[in-house]
């Protein structure tokens, strides 16, 4: 009983910290300023095990695809262009000369791999595959039924390939087939023309989130201390947008094989002021935003079905097994939302607020995943168990057995979103 007491706190406790964001836990990790560019933290927390008598059967999982580079090369050359020309101007203070090097250094790794998966983003799930394997391994041998499917981007596709590789590595008799096609696009990258509308800058978002980057990006200080000479600065540069430039370098640089830093040259409060307006857009264009009348989160209604669709079938045939799916943060934010997990959607729409009850980072890291595990027992009862990012966590709806949910129940809850 002790054991369970202490499962049950430590899953409260985890669900607790979904919640805000502050400056001095950004302060601490600084990696967190990127938002959905941080980097996947594996879990440390204890798994509640399932009640007498039942066994895990089946799995339904949605993951983002792990970390990546930049989108673009232009994202890396376009800071280090400006500064290469600041140095022919003998325009760079000692600090920008270094944070020139940096970046020359930092190109190296870069260069022609703009929106590619990371060396990291492949680690991240084969840990994500190795761990679902050592804590569920019911659900994997030769007699299961498996699909694995991603969305046409490159980088979702060796993920899912990186996932499946270490799931084959441990059970080589496995048969997983894997397939990005646009065939499955419909529920694994769906976004609806009126939600379109919604997210781009004629919606009702734009002009707070336009007002709120104004207010909270002050790049002053952080332009004083890379160049030297103001009159240059003056002629050639538009320092909000190098600010911009170089907080998403630095951001990213986690998901990176290189060792090198740039958060040195950003004050824990610039970094914090810079997250709250990247999270706040987000939040706008992919969750519960209430101006959006439910258009954002709208688009992860047919994701939801096919989740639901592909658990009956599971159940209704007796097979057990896994469907596997991969998909991008513009994604599982939304489902995330839809499903009205814990801390992961708010009717809050104030920027300046927003932080203090929804976070990206702590939704959709890089490599964030979703995960249902099924359960039976020899009655055939099924429950099931909800894990965002491998950790427990739950749906706007009772249940006398948190942190698992009667099938039927949870079913009903979600076809009726």
């Amino acid at each position: 009983m002790r054991n369970l007491l202490f499962l049950f706190v430590a899953a409260v406790v985890n669900i607790c910290a979904f919640a805000q964001a502050s400056l001095e836990e950004i302060a601490a990790t600084p990696g967190k300023a990127g938002g959905v560019y941080y980097a996947y933290t594996e879990p440390e927390n204890l798994q509640t095990p399932a009640p007498n008598g039942y066994k895990p059967f089946y799995i339904s999982h949605y993951g983002r695809h792990g970390s990546r580079y930049l989108i673009s090369d232009n994202d890396y050359t376009a800071p280090r262009d400006i500064l290469r020309r600041a140095a022919d101007a003998d325009a760079l203070t000692p600090l920008g000369k270094d944070v020139l090097s940096r970046l020359d250094s930092v190109w190296i790794e870069a260069q022609g791999r703009g929106g590619e998966l990371s060396p990291l983003g492949v680690r991240q799930h084969r840990g994500i595959a190795h761990r679902m394997y050592a804590s569920f391994p019911q659900v994997f041998d030769a007699t299961g039924r498996y699909t694995a499917c991603s969305t046409v981007v490159m980088r979702c596709a060796h993920s899912m390939f990186s996932f499946v590789g270490e799931l084959k590595a441990l059970e080589p008799s496995l048969v997983i087939p894997c397939e990005s096609s646009q065939r499955n696009m419909y529920f694994l990258n769906y976004h609806s023309p009126e939600s379109g509308f919604y997210s781009s800058d004629k919606g009702p978002w734009y002009q707070s989130w336009r007002r709120f980057r104004a207010e909270q990006t002050r790049p002053e200080r952080l332009v004083a201390s890379i160049f030297s000479d103001s009159s240059w600065v003056a002629t050639w540069l538009d320092p909000v947008e190098f600010m911009w430039q170089m907080y998403w370098v630095a951001v990213d640089i986690q998901n990176m094989e290189t060792k090198i830093d740039f958060f040195d040259i950003f004050t824990s409060e610039e970094l914090y002021s810079l997250w709250q307006v990247f999270n706040f857009n987000f939040f706008a264009c992919n969750s519960s935003y209430a101006a959006a009348e439910g258009q954002l989160t709208g688009n992860a209604r047919n994701l939801v079905c096919d989740i639901v669709a592909k658990a009956d079938r599971c159940i209704a045939s007796g097979e057990h097994g896994a469907d596997f799916r991969f998909g991008h943060d513009g994604n599982i934010i939304p489902l995330a939302a839809l499903m009205r997990l814990t801390n992961c959607y708010t009717d809050e729409m104030r920027p300046e607020r927003l932080g203090s009850v929804w976070s990206d980072f702590k939704i959709s890291p890089m490599a964030s995943n979703l995960q249902m595990i099924f359960f039976r027992n020899k009655k055939g009862d099924i429950l099931v168990k909800i894990m965002l990012n491998e950790r427990e966590i739950a749906v706007d709806m009772p249940s006398a057995t948190f942190p698992f949910y009667r099938w039927d129940d949870l079913r009903a809850y979600l076809l009726a979103l």
